[in-house]
């Protein structure tokens, strides 16, 4: 069993977490603009909390195949009002940036956890602070390391070659180390193999498959498939019509062993987990009855 460390709170995974999206971005792929005022993020924060979210993750910029980087100025003015209400409601906050001064801003708040696309490895042009240097200041708030090829201006131009599952986990098992050797609790740690960052459709699929080489690291894992455009290459169905399919995705990653999926379709996703649950626990049952009546 997992306890995941954060700066509030030490959050139990023996059973799977659900973190809510809170994207304020006029360009995310799936939901850009619809949360983007300061007044509509605030409200949505509090409406994923009802529908069942255990953990909010707020972004400024967005990550998008394609997407231009944000400048430091506007992404602080974007998160920082939404990450000081936020942290008022109760609920491990996360915020999703790889920018140290973002990260050192937003953790000075009492935020609870950096989400990192780029695994902290990164440093601010100016010379400051590397984002491993602002974490490891802080005794206490949780990471999520997550893994991309490239960038997100260059990642599917591009994608990955080769073996995608033993190259993601071999990438993570470096970041890993990486934050071992500064001194970092593994218990601060969850990892994610970045669906969708720079694979191709066969490639995200196989990291579901296999998705136990990943959980031999033995770290927790945070399980990314929301609306993602390989979900629409199999269904179909555009970014906005893609609940279903996310669903049945979140659902099978947790089944492989994930314990926390990253999604936009909170109450559908809470519904979809209790059914997998419930079936769990029926066959624990029988499997115990099994067991007696030898």
């Amino acid at each position: 069993m997992f306890v995941w460390q954060t700066s509030r709170f030490e959050i139990d995974l023996s059973r799977p977490k659900v973190m809510g999206v809170v994207n304020v971005t006029p360009d995310s792929f799936s939901d850009g603009g619809e949360h983007f005022e300061i007044q509509s993020a605030l409200t949505h924060c509090e409406q994923l909390l009802r529908e069942g979210a255990d953990i909010l993750d707020i972004g400024g910029e967005s990550s998008r195949p394609g997407a231009l980087a944000l400048s430091l100025k506007e992404e602080l003015a974007r998160v920082i009002p939404v990450v000081r209400h936020a942290v008022t409601l109760g609920v491990p906050v996360s915020v999703d940036t790889y920018k140290p001064s973002v990260m050192q801003a937003v953790l000075d708040l009492g935020a609870d956890i950096i989400n990192d696309i780029w695994a902290l490895r990164w440093s601010d042009p100016q010379g400051l602070k590397s984002a491993l240097d602002v974490v490891s200041d802080f005794d206490s708030c949780g990471l999520c390391l997550m893994h991309m090829h490239r960038d997100p201006q260059t990642m599917q131009t591009t994608p990955m070659q080769g073996d995608v599952v033993a190259q993601v986990t071999g990438f993570l098992a470096e970041r890993l180390q990486a934050l071992e050797r500064k001194g970092i609790s593994r218990q601060r740690i969850c990892i994610d193999p970045g669906i969708g960052f720079g694979k191709t459709v066969e490639q995200n699929f196989a990291l579901l498959a296999h998705q136990k080489m990943l959980l031999a690291l033995d770290y927790p894992v945070v399980a990314g498939w929301s609306r993602k455009s390989s979900l629409g290459a199999v269904t179909g169905a555009p970014a906005d019509d893609r609940m279903a399919a996310s669903v049945a995705a979140a659902v099978l990653a947790v089944e492989r062993g994930a314990h926390i999926v990253r999604v936009h379709d909170v109450k559908a996703t809470v519904q979809g987990l209790k059914v997998l649950e419930a079936m769990q626990n029926a066959e624990s049952k029988e499997n115990k009855n099994q067991e007696k009546r030898q």
